[in-house]
């Protein structure tokens, strides 16, 4: 009898339930699942239920945020069935996570893919979550393309959750029918993000890298309070594009407003590029089948040639720390305090090469408490992400220096200027 290649059989040949689906990972296997908002929850729930009759499973991931159902693995990890491997801890918090800090692999984000790609970190299982198939069987990844889409072509078996409140966002964010082996269909809300706390401080930064833009900029913005501050104070401005590693709520206002036409990217004029969304539902229900908006992975949003090709490129990004040099503390700080590295160097490298572009980073004066300053004499023991020699604008609440073609001196006194006033006399 002959076989049909008609999508829509392989789609019912495919369907399973979830049990079946986990029930196909083996020992010692790597299981990549997809990431942050965009997190298959019914399939991680699943596999968190059937650990036990796990061993030595390593789960690689992006991001995951810190509510989520990846945590159920975590807590998981004592008993060595599964080890977490993350490119990003983010801020989560939870013990079960930073038990796994030993697993953090530093990298820039646009070179995961090529690591998946090559096989030097082979991936056997992708868990990944989708929109259901379009008319001729393609299924978009929607909030979550950045690494899932090269790990899941990457990975010998896929199994994908069908959620019919994924979106179906446009761009390099397909998948056919016929390139997963697994279909779990299971409808459920997204993960969402809330609305972060307004800080004085951060809206004062906002303002001060608001006069830094000019109109016709492209921007890119890392999520958190002194972004969702910035973007906040750029409603004045005209014409700003966007090509960013993260679409977030703020930008979504932007561009309801008429702020972010990218109208004058000089790239991918008209479409506002990213390769993943967090934020609310009602983000993602504007993204769905939005003409203007097309994510794609992060070997291409986050390559620092791709970044330079937009106009008046702008990176805007939130370090840990800083010395009187410039280096910048991103990804870890004393005592193995560990985030990640992502996307900061890719940028801001890739904002430096744009025709008027510029690089900043925002950084709130001290520690959350005001004990501490962020701005420190020399990183002692501590992980050097941004070299000295890339930095250009920092800017702080007390004011906002450009580092570019400064001498060690002249870094130095710029620094200490914009310094929390109680810390200045010991910076000297």
């Amino acid at each position: 009898m002959a076989v049909s290649t008609y999508w829509a059989d392989n789609y019912v040949e495919k369907r399973c339930s979830a049990q079946e689906a986990i029930g196909r990972i083996k020992p010692g296997q790597r299981v990549f699942i997809g990431s942050s908002c965009g997190e298959p929850q019914y399939l991680v729930k699943k596999l968190a239920d059937a650990a036990d009759s796990f061993t030595d499973i390593e789960i690689v991931r992006l991001l995951s945020l810190e509510s989520t159902p990846l945590t159920l693995i975590a807590d998981k990890t004592k008993d060595q069935s599964f080890n977490i491997r993350s490119f990003y801890l983010g801020s989560a918090k939870t013990k079960s996570l930073a038990r796994n800090k030993r697993f953090i692999t530093p990298m820039n984000l646009s070179a995961v893919p090529r690591l998946f790609k090559t096989r030097q970190l082979p991936i056997h299982v992708a868990l990944i979550q989708v929109s259901p198939p379009d008319d001729f069987g393609w299924m978009s990844l929607g909030i979550s393309v950045d690494i899932t889409l090269a790990a899941a072509f990457s990975a010998d078996f896929v199994i994908a959750q069908v959620n019919s409140r994924m979106p179906r966002v446009l761009g390099r964010s397909f998948i056919h029918v016929n390139d997963v082996n697994a279909i779990v269909e299971y409808e459920e809300e997204l993960l969402t993000i809330d609305e972060l706390p307004e800080l004085d401080a951060a809206n004062l930064i906002g303002r001060l890298i608001a006069r830094l833009i000019d109109d016709g900029s492209t921007i890119q913005i890392s999520p958190g309070t002194t972004p969702q501050a910035t973007l906040l104070a750029l409603s004045e401005k005209n014409d700003l594009g966007v090509h960013t590693q993260y679409v977030t709520t703020d930008i979504m206002r932007l561009v309801s407003m008429g702020v972010i036409t990218n109208r004058k990217k000089g790239f991918n004029e008209g479409k506002l590029v990213a390769s993943c969304a967090i934020g609310s539902k009602n983000l993602y229900e504007f993204l769905d089948d939005n003409p203007a908006i097309e994510f794609y992975p992060s070997d291409y949003v986050n390559d620092p040639g791709i970044i330079s090709r937009n106009n008046k490129m702008v990176s805007m990004n939130v370090p840990m720390a800083m010395d009187l040099t410039g280096q910048v503390a991103a990804d870890a700080l004393s005592y193995n305090h560990f985030s990640g590295i992502t996307g900061m160097l890719d940028f801001i490298r890739g904002a430096s090469r744009s025709e008027g572009g510029k690089s900043i980073l925002m950084l709130t004066s001290t520690s959350v408490d005001g004990k501490k300053s962020r701005i420190t004499p020399m990183l002692n023991d501590t992980a050097i992400v941004v070299p000295r020699g890339d930095v250009q604008y920092v800017v702080t609440e007390y004011g906002a220096v450009n580092m570019f073609g400064k001498s060690l001196q002249e870094r130095a006194m710029a620094m200490i200027s914009i310094a929390h006033p109680d810390f200045r006399e010991e910076l000297f």
